[in-house]
């Protein structure tokens, strides 16, 4: 009557409707990071439930053995904080509290490692260092200020540490169920095989991802503690963390932690910075094309051109949980790009004969 096509009409409110939601993820982009790094956080324990479940009686219950795998994760980290944990924090107050008189310190600029073609504008680059933090030292008193305000924003991601474990735990105890429900309420029947293969996948995809990153993780810290505790360098296990911590961001993360425990090191008087270079180089060639391609699954490999625009769009949606979580969004559409299009070439065999 209005002259308004129908099909343009529910066209526009698919488009209205899809607009929506993708507003609405940005909006509440923080919660959905959190649900989905507790996700991942399940993934990472699955195995180990399997595992208690395959050695105690069959009448224990599901939830009796994540239990079981919680209290061995919660003594796992109280071990660490006990052994490690107080040494770190050592470390960590030593280096905050000397880091502004090494970087005004024109003798540890000069033992930094340049690339040869640098060599010639050494001088230049430590007088303008120097100059830059001499004129800046008027603002650390309105920094220190200022850092109060932030200390309180960032006691939700403290509380986020808590919050992140109860949600896995749900997550694990009670997660199939919510997925067969919301297939069987939401997709037609004939669909239903479809979109089961597609989870399974993804499934196996977080799994195989997340279980990857913490034992790349666990192996550059012990490479790295080992390494800089032998060579005599200072802050070694703070520095074999901050390696740890960069395998989490693929490409630029371990490129990152290697500039800054290189550059920290130098300037707190380590006395094989070169030598650290050449472990770093021999030990992402280790990493990179040997340890990662046998660990990480066939469908986690992504183009790394694909890889760095996800962590810089990822920077920009929600920081550095966003660059962590671009792998595996981009792994998972990936997954369910290919296993459409097969479904979709099936049917067209199916349809010609």
């Amino acid at each position: 009557m209005l002259g308004i096509d129908p099909r343009a009409a529910r066209a526009a409110w698919t488009v209205f409707l899809l607009a929506l939601l993708v507003a609405t993820a940005y909006t509440i982009r923080e919660t959905l990071a959190v649900f989905v790094i507790a996700l991942l956080f399940g993934y990472l324990l699955t195995p180990l439930v399997g595992l208690v479940e395959r050695f105690t009686p069959k009448r224990v219950s599901f939830t009796f053995a994540l239990a079981i795998v919680y209290l061995v994760l919660l003594g796992v980290i109280l071990a660490m904080a006990l052994t490690i944990g107080g040494r770190l924090v050592d470390e960590a107050n030593s280096l905050a509290a000397q880091l502004p008189s090494l970087l005004k310190n024109g003798h540890a600029l000069d033992q930094i490692p340049l690339p040869s073609w640098l060599e010639p504008a050494r001088d230049r680059i430590v007088q303008n260092i120097q100059d830059e933090l001499n004129g800046n030292s008027g603002n650390i008193l309105p920094f220190i200020k200022s850092l109060g305000g932030h200390v309180i924003s960032g006691v939700k991601y403290i509380l986020y540490i808590f919050i992140i474990p109860i949600l896995a735990f749900f997550f694990l105890k009670d997660g199939r169920g919510i997925q067969e429900e919301i297939v069987n309420s939401l997709v037609d029947e004939n669909r239903r095989p479809v979109v089961e293969s597609i989870l399974q996948d993804v499934d196996l995809l977080l799994g195989e991802y997340i279980r990857a990153l913490v034992l790349l993780a666990i192996s550059g810290f012990v490479a790295s503690s080992l390494f800089l505790g032998i060579s005599g360098a200072p802050y070694a296990i703070l520095l074999a963390v901050i390696s740890a911590v960069g395998e989490f961001l693929p490409v630029v993360g371990p490129l990152g932690a290697g500039i800054v425990v290189l550059l920290v090191s130098s300037l707190a008087g380590y006395s094989h910075p070169i030598w650290y270079l050449l472990f770093w180089i021999c030990f992402r060639i280790f990493q990179d094309y040997v340890f990662s391609p046998y660990i990480m699954g066939k469908g986690v490999k992504l183009n790394p051109m694909l890889v760095l625009f996800g962590l810089f769009a990822g920077e920009q949606v929600a920081g550095i949980i966003g660059m962590f979580l671009s792998v595996p969004v981009l792994a998972t559409l990936r997954v369910v790009f290919v296993r459409l299009r097969r479904a979709r070439t099936k049917d067209l065999i199916g349809a010609s004969h």
